[in-house]
């Protein structure tokens, strides 16, 4: 009997013994699958003019002004907001405001999230933990790009995008990352904390447009043969630009439009809705534009951009493009 319940209590050792081993491999793989923010400066590294770019843009410069209140009473208190959403009384450790306003990086997966920049590469680009690596081989440890093969860079990007970045030619991505903030509409900030937020005065800018936005200061397009030339949009970029962010804007203010019953929020979104309809229906020629309108999923919106990929469309939108001295 002593022999058969030592047994026993071996058995029931070896099968706990299992069940924290399992738990511990699925809690390790949750842990990896969760992708996180490691930083501007390792984007530096390998893109310096980027970076140089970044360091003069308002994105770049709010980590040190952001939280400050303004000598203009006018003007958003963001200590009067804090106080109306609760939580850490720093805007930098405030579960509410880094959504949009900082960058959280992490020095490996088990650390701790440390705010240390405003808005910054992998805020556009994607979290980076899990493509970077991708990202930057080219066919081995000690080959260079100079020499990465064709077939191996179109393996790069494939695999690269498949792990979650966003290359700068996924340009609706980009502008759904835009609208995200832009719009107001974090799937992350809670119902109740917008209302308070916009209650305390919170500003809602249901004007942004992507070609005045991205076009300007935070303009970065480094491209071969001369990486050193910030090159500017032709009309015709500028235009399948435009197009692109006003279907994400379509997207993003009907998809929040209902988030919560409060008018100033719902005036935004409409004037977004609305904005993004007047452009939209200007190329109504392209079947997927009355998709989009009458759906407005993200899937409409994609097959619209496929729709008009290299088409000229200056003569439809060309004079709605905002003019150079307006680029933010």
């Amino acid at each position: 009997m002593k022999q058969a319940n030592t047994y026993s209590k071996q058995i029931f050792q070896s099968f706990l013994g299992l069940i924290v081993a399992v738990g511990l491999i699925i809690y390790s793989d949750m842990v990896r699958a969760e992708g996180f923010f490691q930083g501007a400066k390792l984007c530096e590294e390998c893109h310096e003019e980027e970076y140089k770019i970044w360091q003069k843009t308002k994105h770049f410069t709010s980590f040190r002004v952001a939280h400050r209140e303004p000598k203009d009473p006018s003007k958003p208190s963001p200590k009067k907001i804090l106080a109306a959403v609760g939580g850490h009384k720093r805007m930098k450790r405030n579960e509410t405001c880094y959504l949009c306003h900082y960058t959280l990086v992490k020095k490996d997966a088990g650390a701790k999230s440390v705010a240390k920049s405003g808005p910054s590469c992998e805020n556009c680009h994607g979290v980076s933990s899990d493509w970077l690596p991708l990202h930057d081989d080219y066919g081995g440890k000690d080959v260079k790009k100079s020499v990465e093969t064709a077939d191996h860079k179109a393996e790069r990007i494939a695999d690269s995008k498949t792990a979650g970045m966003i290359w700068p030619a996924m340009k609706y991505e980009i502008a759904e990352k835009c609208m995200i903030c832009h719009g107001l509409a974090n799937p992350d900030l809670k119902a109740e904390d917008l209302a308070k937020m916009l209650g305390a005065g919170h500003p809602i800018n249901p004007d942004f447009e992507l070609v005045k936005y991205s076009q300007g200061s935070i303009r970065h397009r480094f491209y071969a043969p001369n990486m050193k030339i910030n090159a500017e949009m032709t009309p015709q970029e500028q235009a399948e630009l435009f197009i692109i962010g006003q279907a994400a804007a379509w997207v993003s203010a009907n998809g929040v439009m209902s988030k919560i019953d409060n008018p100033k929020y719902k005036e935004a979104q409409n004037k977004r809705a609305e904005n993004a309809k007047i452009v939209l229906s200007t190329i109504s020629i392209f079947p997927e534009v009355g998709a989009l309108l009458s759906s407005p999923t993200r899937e409409n919106a994609l097959k619209l951009v496929v729709a008009i990929s290299g088409k000229d469309l200056t003569s439809a939108v060309g004079s709605k493009l905002p003019a150079k001295a307006d680029y933010k």
